[in-house]
């Protein structure tokens, strides 16, 4: 999804010392340096990306196409396309995933579920199928 096409803009910040409370919808991007008590939920019609900083933190489920994590999560995680995990991630909650880069040090408390587009091909073909 995003190797030919630019990402979306990140037009959305909770800076440093904010703290929302409650759900949150945003389109394209969005980036959080504080704190969210709630689920994020990206729109569903565009691509979206959700950056989850050093300084942030999250209690609630994520929706996004690509996250970027480095901060704390504790709640499931859903990248429709890719999820990065930075060397400062801590995620506590189940991760759904298309693909997934982690980098040394990120930490993960909960089961790895990779997914599949509904168009994919699946990855291994057995040879006993070929018959």
């Amino acid at each position: 999804m995003f190797g030919k096409k630019a990402q979306p803009p990140i037009k959305s910040l909770i800076a440093q010392g904010s703290r929302i409370e409650g759900n949150l919808k945003f389109t394209d991007g969005l980036r959080v340096d504080g704190e969210v008590m709630g689920d994020i939920r990206a729109n569903a019609e565009s691509p979206s990306i959700l950056v989850i900083s050093e300084s942030a933190s999250v209690h609630g489920e994520i929706h996004a196409d690509h996250v970027i994590i480095n901060g704390s999560v504790q709640g499931p995680v859903h990248a429709l396309e890719l999820l990065e995990l930075q060397p400062k991630a801590r995620i506590e909650g189940d991760v759904h995933y298309r693909a997934v880069e982690m980098h040394q040090g990120a930490m993960i408390s909960g089961q790895l579920h990779p997914t599949q587009g509904a168009d994919e091909k699946p990855l291994l073909k057995l040879a006993a199928n070929n018959f």
